[in-house]
């Protein structure tokens, strides 16, 4: 098995194949399965970030704590009305990823992606550019398995975890695999691809884990549309040449020392930041009593 993004690049320099192929075929002999079986059970959690998307697109429902749930449909009904001045790729993206994030507060069936927290990230950019190129199911479902390789090598060296290394092991690492997967749809190489991952992912070191009352809503929810947009950002500045200065694996090991440096308070523990400032902690008392 892979277990650096060296080994990997290598490995399909040196075979002439995709991340996506290398990801498929090793997964497949690990768990002892076809390709055919890996890619159904891709499959199945693309389904379902779609029905994701659909449920939330529809849905006004407000959380438990009443916090979030119709941010939503306050973007869908500006832009009804007046476009975004970014085009109908952002517009979808901010839509897809509210849609998504808003149905996981209201314990709806999400992908965790690679968290629950960060749920959204990954197929509102996914999707979102997919239907925008007019893009076949094969080639969102290359994108998928190679964003999960991403995750997938990350997860040896750091846990996807905010309480052990804060956001950027969530929010951040979602946003490396989601601009990798927009690179894959756009035809990037194996190298723009995992440098459109090591630039999304040095950007965000640092992301702190402060939710408002210990609950995965603020910042969370608005998190998610950010993010994606800053994952697109990776993907179109890797698919022009652009580079990481410094390679994914040493990213990686920076997020890595950089969790470890972290307070404890401002790894989910919701002790500080944002979780204690003034409003934040009338709300906790709002919520809670």
């Amino acid at each position: 098995m892979v277990n650096t993004f060296k080994q990997l690049h290598d490995e399909c320099i040196s075979n002439n194949k995709k991340i996506f192929e290398v990801a498929q075929e090793n997964m497949a002999k690990y768990a002892d399965i076809t390709v055919d079986e890996v890619r159904n059970f891709a499959n199945k959690s693309l389904f379902a970030m779609k029905e994701a998307i659909n449920s939330g697109m529809v849905s006004k429902e407000l959380s438990l704590s009443g916090m979030c749930g119709q941010d939503c449909y306050k973007v869908q009904k500006r832009y009804k009305t007046e476009r975004s001045m970014l085009g109908s790729v952002f517009e979808h993206v901010v839509e897809y990823a509210l849609a998504t994030s808003e149905e996981n507060i209201r314990m709806g069936k999400i992908v965790a992606c690679p968290t629950a927290g960060s749920c959204a990230i990954l197929p509102s950019a996914l999707i979102a550019v997919a239907q925008e190129f007019n893009l076949s199911e094969r080639e969102q479902l290359n994108a998928l398995i190679t964003a999960g390789e991403i995750g997938r090598i990350i997860s040896m060296k750091v846990s996807l975890a905010g309480a052990v290394a804060g956001c950027q092991a969530e929010c951040g690492v979602a946003s490396s695999m989601a601009a990798a997967a927009v690179c894959q749809l756009k035809g990037g190489n194996v190298s723009q691809i995992l440098n459109a991952s090591a630039l999304a992912l040095k950007n965000l070191l640092g992301l702190t884990c402060d939710p408002v009352a210990g609950l995965v809503e603020v910042p969370c929810v608005k998190r998610n549309p950010f993010l994606a947009i800053h994952a697109i950002t990776a993907a179109e500045l890797a698919l022009c040449g652009v580079e990481s200065k410094i390679p994914l694996d040493e990213v990686v090991d920076a997020m890595e020392q950089t969790g470890a440096l972290m307070s404890p308070n401002l790894k989910e523990s919701s002790l500080a930041g944002l979780a204690a400032t003034k409003t934040a902690l009338k709300i906790k008392k709002d919520v809670f009593g």
